[in-house]
Order: C-alpha cells, then structure tokens, then sequence
C-alpha cells in the first residue's frame, strides 16, 4: 500500500499544479503518514468514526479520527476540513497538514477535546452537586 502512495503523491501534485483541484488521496496519504510517523495502527477500511487506533502501555485503545488538507503559499484562508463525525467514538481528532506541492508532511495538531455527552451524561452528579 505504502508503495501505491509514494507512487500516487507526485501524481497528485502535479494534478492540482495543472488543474488547482486535489485529486482525491489527501485523505489516504494523511493517514498514511500518520500511522508512520506516530506508530498508529490503521483502522479497518471503511470503520465509521475512526482511521487509527493507538495503544497505550495499559493495552487499551485510542481510536482516533484523522484529517487530511493540503495547502500552499496560494492556499485560501477560509478552507475547511471535512466533517468531524458525531457522535464520534474517537478519542480525538488529528489534523495533518500536507504540503500541496509534494503532499509532504507540515505539521500535525490535535485539539483538547471537551467532554463527550455521553461522558456528561455517565458522570456521578451527586459529587458535582456536594462539590459546590
């Protein structure tokens, strides 16, 4: 698979050089290079709400759902990502940022999730109400 995409990304670059269009493997090559650079574990093709999983020391699991965008020095400002899938059951979300001239690695963030409503609504109000 590795293989396809190292194959496929100056072909996309060069795409959305003569066209100003992606070509549709955003998606596929930030994940891709993701789970290479953090040791993630790709999900199973088509499992809704995630795209990697990422085991912790206790064995447990992390699933999180990546996003993909390409950019460059022409980029528009106000682009948007993808829809971020609700009710996710992810434990975060990771954007990466690729470079649209190569599709090379820019950077990486994860935001600070807030608490889910599932989580809300499973926590033990009775200590949040004795709190106050």
């Amino acid at each position: 698979m590795r293989e396809i995409l190292t194959a496929i990304k100056p072909l996309a670059a060069e795409y959305y050089r003569l066209t100003g269009k992606p070509l549709g493997v955003t998606s596929e090559v930030a994940e891709t290079i993701a789970v290479d650079v953090l040791g993630l574990e790709l999900a199973p093709p088509r499992t809704a709400a995630y795209d990697a999983i990422r085991r912790t020391l206790d064995g447990s699991e992390k699933r999180i759902q990546i996003k993909g965008r390409a950019f460059g020095a022409d980029a528009n400002p106000g682009q948007r990502l993808g829809r971020i899938k609700q009710p996710a059951a992810c434990y975060t979300v990771l954007l990466v940022l690729l470079d649209n001239a190569a599709l090379d690695l820019r950077e990486m963030w994860t935001p600070r999730m807030p608490p889910s409503r599932s989580d809300l609504q499973n926590r033990d109000l009775k200590s949040v109400s004795a709190a106050r």
